[in-house]
């Protein structure tokens, strides 16, 4: 091990190290070398791969080709970060983090240097790590995840080299589904593994229906209710099929779709607090529990549901984003806070458009909540104007108050933003009620006189009037 010597020491400027270069770590520096110049702050920032400030939500629509070119989803380069005088080491993996002495240990990834880093501030993104099941054969070529630039840059290069035509994705969340329509769009047999009763385990298991009548639809084979006991290789070391206790799958390339853990190893050795989940806690100007001069963002951390009042890990690159900037303020001397997150998301698969916010059933039994649902079908626009599309809308509201809980929607064209009206409502902490006043654009092409929401709206409030 080629380890330096000597601990180097800040000098008349304060030092903010950020560890991980991508949407929070990067989004921090930036924010603060806006309110700082580098001569009243030294940013260095360290990242272990060969990409920085990527849109890793974008991966699955380049390997499907929707996107032409990788480049497209680097909103900035590292060359672009040090022009700002960020100092951003890439390939640069940091090993150790010392409170203590207020240091990090990094080693460079190709050379295997190590040598220790002292820091005024520190900024933890390490960001999340892909599930990989614990299982023979999940190491094999051939299998894949896509967490990374590079992780897509392998899967199009195996796609590329591979003459058969047969997939199977393991999992079917929000990369399970999407990656799924990239391997539809690629030309490929595709065959979804999914553990849960159906897929999209972020809805409920009657709205997630929908999506795997819809995905079957597509030519997409749906199999529910399978564990996946071992990825079997062939004579040349790669994947040949996925195997169940029931079953076996042929695949020339598996994608793995399970999810993702909050990165957290080096916080959990330094001692730093951890959630439920395995992220980081942090309070609401998003410094870590107990630690004046460290501060952490993106998917590495738990947030505070404002609907259900718990901490969840939630991984998506608009809250990484939102925790960077804030993080950059209050490490620069100035002041913000993030309040929480109600659980927004929306995704498609094909021309199905999937979104939820708040609550599903299951969470509001969680926190102990009492509820009613309201379940209704409209269009996107008025139903005689031209292109209307249907679309499914579930409503949880808390029996007696009228609290609105949660909102799902699945439908075509015109539904998935939609459940942005839900999400300012569950903000705002409106009621149903409440929400069947609110005064929406309508026009035909854009929305029935009623808007679907309002609609699910008005059955729930009928549905909370109702006696127990």
């Amino acid at each position: 091990m080629n380890m330096s010597a000597t601990r180097d020491v800040p000098g008349e400027r304060e030092r903010l190290v950020v560890i991980g270069g991508d949407a929070a770590g990067m989004s921090a520096a930036s924010q603060a070398r806006r309110l700082k110049s580098a001569g009243e702050l030294e940013i260095v920032a360290f990242e272990r791969g060969h990409f920085t400030s990527f849109s890793a939500c974008g991966i699955p629509y380049w390997v499907g080709g929707e996107v032409p070119e990788r480049d497209r989803l680097i909103a900035r380069t590292a060359e672009e970060h040090r022009a700002r005088d960020i100092d951003l080491r890439m390939r640069t993996e940091v090993m150790e983090i010392d409170v203590a002495g207020g240091r990090v240990r990094a080693r460079d990834v190709d050379s295997g240097a190590e040598s220790w880093t002292s820091y005024d501030k520190l900024v933890i993104a390490t960001g999340a790590r892909p599930i990989r099941p614990d299982m023979p054969g999940a190491d094999a070529p051939g299998v894949h995840g896509v967490q990374t630039l590079d992780d897509g840059q392998a899967l199009i290069d195996r796609l590329a080299r591979t003459r058969g035509r047969r997939a199977v994705v393991i999992g079917a969340g929000y990369i399970g589904v999407e990656m799924a329509e990239a391997l539809i769009n690629r030309g490929y047999e595709v065959t979804v593994v999914n553990r849960g009763s159906e897929p999209m385990s972020t809805l409920d298991p009657d709205m997630g229906r929908l999506v795997h009548e819809a995905m079957e639809g597509l030519g997409i084979t749906m199999v529910d209710d399978a564990a996946v006991t071992k990825i079997l290789t062939g004579g040349d070391g790669a994947v040949r099929a996925v195997a169940t206790e029931d079953a076996e799958y042929p695949a020339d390339v598996v994608v793995l779709g399970i999810g993702v853990r909050p990165e957290t190893e080096l916080a959990r050795a330094a001692g730093l607090p951890l959630g439920d989940h395995g992220g980081l806690l942090t309070d609401l100007a998003m410094r870590v529990r107990g630690h004046e001069n460290i501060w952490a963002g993106g998917d590495c951390v738990e947030v505070l549901d404002l609907v259900s009042g718990r901490e969840r890990h939630i991984p998506l690159g608009t809250h990484a984003n939102k925790h960077g900037q804030i993080i950059g303020t209050n490490a620069a001397g100035g002041y913000a806070t993030f309040p929480g997150v109600v659980g927004t998301a929306v995704s498609k698969v094909c021309d199905l458009e999937i979104a939820r916010t708040g609550l599903r059933e299951k969470d509001a039994r969680r926190a102990g909540l009492q509820y009613v649902t309201a379940t209704i079908e409209s269009t996107s626009r008025a139903g005689y104007y031209p292109g209307a599309s249907f679309m499914t809308v579930k409503m949880l509201a808390e029996r007696r108050t009228g609290r609105l809980l949660g909102v799902q929607i699945v439908g075509r064209e015109g539904a998935g933003k939609r459940v942005d009206i839900a999400a300012v409502a569950l903000t705002a902490g409106m009621t149903v009620e409440q929400m069947t006043s609110l005064d929406l654009g309508y026009a035909p092409p854009f929305s029935p006189v009623w808007d679907p929401v309002l609609v699910a709206a008005r059955k729930a409030a009928k549905a909370v009037q109702q006696p127990t």
